[in-house]
């Protein structure tokens, strides 16, 4: 016999079209992943009692749905910067505001989107449900990435991915190990390295399909070709990335799904997984639109206002795009890397850092060269020399703090001591960002400087 907020409980669910509430749950938590285990961290339980005794059905379906999607997260209080950063881009307030209230926006509506996905994932099973993180887990920064294309702005594009690659792999990751370290000094900390080294050959792989066309303009420039070969190579290895990221979710999905499964059911103590939907699949669904709609109008503001947010801070867009974006945009996900880090479980931490490091690098990035491709504008994976040496160095610098097994909070503060050397690179950068090959500027130069030695 359960309890009679149980009882309620599951009366509202098969209002919104649940007919197995409890039966779903256990198949479902056996699929849920680091992300999802991340967010859940950031979400506080609803109490439905005094909604229940609301006599209409569809009134009643309604503020359940509110409670749980709207008032369900510790981040609900961000909320009400989504309609003023509407309001102000409406009535035309000072532009450097509206960039602001939209990346405040988008902090709490990245995290309720896998939320969402979650709940989802109770209807649809663990397998469709981890393919829906794997797709939808980073959306925030692929809309922003299509918003900047459709308005020709690739420098914003490569900038804001590169960033949250930085910020994953040096930022989060540091982080979590420096605090669980700390947290745990007399603990001996240890991780599966079976997940680690899997992301860091899929980041190895990114790299490398990053570095070849700058290589490539290298040795054009040397043989004196006279047409540019980047752009082909760029979206053949775009092409070759998403096939290797399929082939990455078929391993993660089916073929070794227990090493990145998140093991929540050997740790009830923390009653961080869900027993159950708590919303219905098409409420869910609709929810999932709609938050999607809103990440889309914000979006838009943070592309069109970030120049006017540079000028205004006196910051350059690559610090703003390298750093700042990433930071709040992803700000619910990294802290609940954080607080599993505070708790000894550094698998799951892992799994975030290096799980969202991934998708954007062999999903995201060649994703938006395919779009831009079909838009007719011409986007490649050559970066700069500073942007591509970043990246090296954070993927190497993060494979190598990994390769053992253990971890303490040496290995952490050395990652974000390298974030923040990065960060100072960017801060002192001044990019003439109205060129539109704002990324081959530095690497010309470099190449006439070689070629004139």
């Amino acid at each position: 016999m359960g309890t009679p907020h149980q009882h309620q409980h599951e009366a509202c669910l098969l209002e919104n079209g649940n007919n197995n509430p409890t039966g779903l749950s256990r198949e479902s938590r056996h699929g849920r992943t680091a992300h999802n285990m991340s967010s859940s961290s950031l979400r506080k339980k609803s109490d439905l009692t005094l909604v229940s005794k609301v006599r209409y059905g569809l009134l009643r379906n309604l503020l359940v749905n509110f409670q749980e999607v709207i008032l369900g997260t510790k981040l609900s209080v961000l909320f009400p910067a989504i309609p003023v950063a509407i309001i102000a881009h409406v009535y035309g307030f000072a532009r450097p505001w509206v960039f602001a209230l939209s990346l405040l926006g988008l902090t709490p509506l990245a995290e309720r989107v896998s939320f969402l996905t979650e709940q989802l994932a109770y209807y649809t099973g663990p397998t469709v449900g981890g393919f829906l993180n794997a797709t939808c887990g980073n959306v925030t920064e692929l809309i922003i990435a299509i918003f900047a294309l459709s308005n020709y702005k690739i420098a914003v594009v490569k900038y804001s991915l590169l960033g949250s690659i930085l910020s994953n792999l040096l930022l989060v990751l540091g982080t979590s190990l420096f605090c669980g370290g700390i947290a745990n000094l007399r603990l001996e900390q240890k991780y599966d390295r079976k997940q680690a080294d899997v992301n860091s050959l899929m980041l190895l792989l990114a790299l490398l399909c990053h570095l070849l066309p700058m290589l490539f303009r290298y040795s054009g420039a040397s043989a004196g070709l006279v047409t540019d070969p980047s752009l082909p190579l760029s979206r053949a290895a775009s092409i070759t990335m998403l096939i290797a990221y399929f082939a990455y979710l078929i391993f993660q999905l089916w073929t070794h799904r227990q090493l990145f499964e998140a093991e929540d059911e050997k740790d009830n103590d923390d009653n961080v997984a869900e027993e159950a939907a708590v919303i219905g699949f098409w409420s869910g669904f609709a929810w999932l639109v709609g938050m999607t709609v809103l990440i889309a109008f914000l979006s838009e503001y943070v592309v069109q206002t970030i120049e006017d947010a540079s000028e205004s801070w006196g910051l350059s867009v690559s610090f703003l795009s390298i750093i700042l974006l990433p930071i709040v945009g992803n700000a619910a996900e990294h802290a609940g890397a954080i607080i599993f880090a505070f708790k000894n479980k550094l698998d799951i931490s892992l799994g975030v850092a290096l799980g969202s490091a991934t998708q954007i690098s062999m999903f995201v990035v060649p994703l938006c060269v395919v779009i831009a491709w079909i838009m007719g504008i011409n986007m490649d994976l050559n970066l700069n020399l500073l942007e591509t040496g970043s990246l090296a160095m954070a993927i190497l610098t993060t494979a190598f703090t990994l390769q053992d097994g253990t971890s303490h909070y040496m290995k952490g503060l050395v990652l974000l001591l390298c974030y923040i050397a990065i960060g100072a690179c960017f801060f002192v950068q001044k990019t003439p960002f109205n060129h539109a090959d704002v990324s081959n500027i530095t690497l010309k130069q470099a190449t006439e400087a070689v070629f004139r030695a």
